[in-house]
């Protein structure tokens, strides 16, 4: 991936879409039975003619073509511009979907505002990666690899005892909206370390997901772990070893004033 994600990274690429003649009954059905859209790119062929919102279709009359209610004075993005500059695009616009087409004006994808949240966060932690990795270099005198692979929740050996009710709360949303960071795991001679991500693979587990995304930090040679001398003064060995603590409020949530 390159230093600054692009449209084409981070979009959607399988895109449902309406064609011109079908009727506003027909979309409002599909809109209603969708899992959240609240629009569709209007399409003939695989070239874009328009976008119909809910909205459009509010004061139509049910029988009438899509093509007489969508809206033709389109806002695209390009496959190949910055996510930052489509952010500022959805911001600007009030649009939260943007179509993306190729040079030759087909639709190849769409771009949401959560697809471009989900960039930002997954940008953040390469950074932890890098930083743990200069960390346990310094400490260890070892060379390190990192690769990026899915791993088994129930092979993880959790680091931290305890995670927080209401941050896991926050973990199950983003991990059904597609949110999720990935993890930061230490292969350390083939036991599994979970160095970061804890809130999210107790959510992954309540869930029934069995694996994960993850960064995995691999020592070229075994080293004494602290976190490992951690995991066994606290007897943890699996994610279920974790408990969920209910009666505290997470620290960023304590500190987070909210309006009553």
């Amino acid at each position: 991936m390159s230093g600054k994600p692009t449209v084409g990274e981070y979009m959607t690429r399988e895109v449902e879409t309406v064609s011109p003649d079908e009727t506003v009954a027909t979309v409002a059905r599909r809109m209603a039975d969708s899992d959240g859209h609240n629009g569709f790119p209007v399409t003939q062929g695989r070239t874009v003619e328009g976008f119909v919102s809910a909205g459009d279709l509010l004061l139509a009359d049910d029988d009438a073509p899509v093509f007489t209610v969508m809206t033709e004075n389109l806002i695209v993005a390009h496959p190949d511009m910055k996510v930052t500059d489509a952010a500022r695009v959805i911001l600007r616009s009030g649009i939260q979907r943007l179509p993306v087409v190729d040079d030759a004006d087909n639709l190849v994808g769409i771009i949401s505002n959560t697809d471009v949240v989900r960039s930002q966060i997954e940008r953040a932690t390469p950074g932890k990666v890098g930083k743990l990795m200069r960390t346990l270099s310094q400490i260890h005198g070892v060379e390190l690899d990192e690769e990026r692979r899915e791993v088994a929740i129930a092979d993880l050996t959790p680091t931290q005892a305890r995670v927080y009710a209401d941050e896991l709360e926050g973990r199950q949303y983003e991990l059904e909206h597609g949110l999720a960071e990935p993890l930061v795991v230490i292969d350390n001679g083939g036991t599994l370390y979970l160095a970061d991500g804890h809130h999210r693979a107790m959510a992954a587990r309540e869930a029934g997901i069995e694996t994960m995304d993850a960064y995995v930090i691999v020592p070229r040679t075994p080293v004494d772990l602290g976190m490992a001398k951690t995991a066994e003064k606290e007897g943890l060995r699996v994610v279920d070893d974790i408990e969920i603590v209910d009666y505290a409020r997470h620290p960023l949530v304590e500190t987070t004033k909210r309006l009553q």
